[in-house]
């Protein structure tokens, strides 16, 4: 049977929209597929540092005392209000695989959502600063500029960091938690980092790294 030129035309052409809906359906689907696994902003789902957090708990004080007992090769300073980052990667930094640090995620995570209030109530055998917000950015600003503001940064020209502590979250024992600082050299520069902490006897300890926080070190630089 001869088929017309009319009707080998129309089969040719049924034929490309076949294929071309083909390639569009499938050239779609990735994209569906990566919007649908897209990793959400925690930083608009879940906001750290807010305002309005008040004081600070009274047994952190014991576990960052315990942290700074072995003196460092530089004047300590540490901002008066609370504050750290979760990096976001994979979703977060932190890992937990277990109960007990799935317990110490969400507490730490409940924790920093508002930033609280230090007090000087921190016992460091070689002493320290603690900053209030306007000062603790004019301490940033002079560590930036090397002090040129003169004597705005007289009383800072000793500094090489001022300190952000996040406020613990400790798993539902007590005797293990998360904490976190991050140093700052200025507005632009800095590092940080969150860790576990155990409770020994009577003292506070750092934990060995793994992957529950191997992942939350950091640095910072523009």
């Amino acid at each position: 049977m001869r088929i017309s030129g009319w009707t080998r035309l129309w089969v040719v052409l049924a034929a490309v929209a076949v294929v071309l809906l083909w390639l569009r359906f499938h050239s779609e689907r990735p994209q569906a597929t990566r919007a649908a696994n897209a990793i959400p902003d925690l930083a608009v789902t879940s906001p750290l540092n807010q305002p309005g957090g008040g004081m600070a708990p009274a047994e952190a004080y014991a576990i960052y005392s315990a942290l700074y007992q072995a003196p460092i090769q530089e004047p300590l300073a540490f901002a008066e209000d609370s504050a750290t980052d979760i990096p976001q990667l994979d979703g977060s930094c932190l890992k937990p695989s277990t109960a007990e640090e799935r317990e110490m995620t969400d507490a730490f995570v409940a924790a920093n959502r508002q930033s609280h209030r230090w007090e000087q109530r921190f016992t460091i055998p070689e002493g320290y600063r603690l900053l209030k917000a306007s000062e603790a950015d004019e301490a940033q600003a002079c560590m930036e500029t090397g002090g040129r503001n003169g004597a705005r940064c007289e009383s800072y020209m000793q500094l090489r960091h001022v300190r952000f502590l996040g406020v613990p979250g400790f798993d539902l024992a007590r005797a293990r938690a998360l904490v976190s600082v991050v140093k700052k050299c200025g507005g632009s520069c800095g590092s940080g980092g969150i860790f576990a902490v155990e409770k020994r006897g009577l003292a506070w300890q750092r934990m060995d790294t793994t992957d529950f926080t191997r992942s939350c070190s950091w640095m910072f630089w523009k």
